[in-house]
C-alpha cells in the first residue's frame, strides 16, 4: 500500500485535459465558481458529471442547513477564542495595576485601552 501527498497549491494554473490526475486535483482546489467553470468547459465528461453532481449536492436544502451551521460553529469558536484572548488581556492588565505599573504602559502591554484599564 502506498499514501501520496499532493500540495494543492503548488498545482498548475493552466491543466490540459489529457492529465486526469491534475484535473481530478484542480477540482478539489476551485474555490470559485469560475474555476469550476473553467474545468467543465474542458469538456471532459467526467468531468463535468462530477460538477454537476456537485451542484446537485450544494443545491439541496440539507446541505444549506449544514453549511450555515458549520459557518456558525467558526464564528462561535472565533468570538471564544477572542474572549479567551481579551480576558487574558485584563487578567494581565489587573495584576499590572497592583504593581502599580503606569497606565500607558499597561495600555501598550495588553492592547487595551486607557479607558478600559481606569475601569479595573
Amino acid at each position: 500500500m502506498g499514501f501520496h501527498f499532493f500540495e494543492l497549491s503548488k498545482l498548475p494554473s493552466d491543466v490540459g485535459d489529457d492529465d486526469m490526475l491534475l484535473l481530478w486535483l484542480s477540482l478539489f482546489k476551485a474555490e470559485t465558481e469560475e474555476e469550476l467553470e473553467k474545468i467543465k468547459e474542458m469538456e471532459v465528461p467526467v468531468m463535468s458529471q462530477a460538477i454537476n453532481a456537485y451542484y446537485t449536492i450544494t443545491a439541496s436544502s440539507e446541505f444549506r442547513e449544514k453549511e450555515r451551521l458549520r459557518a456558525k460553529a467558526r464564528h462561535d469558536e472565533a468570538q471564544a477564542l477572542y474572549n479567551a484572548d481579551r480576558n487574558a488581556k485584563i487578567g494581565i492588565a489587573r495584576n499590572l495595576l497592583e504593581m502599580n505599573m503606569p497606565h500607558d504602559q499597561i495600555a501598550k502591554a495588553t492592547d487595551l485601552t486607557l479607558e478600559e484599564i481606569d475601569s479595573l
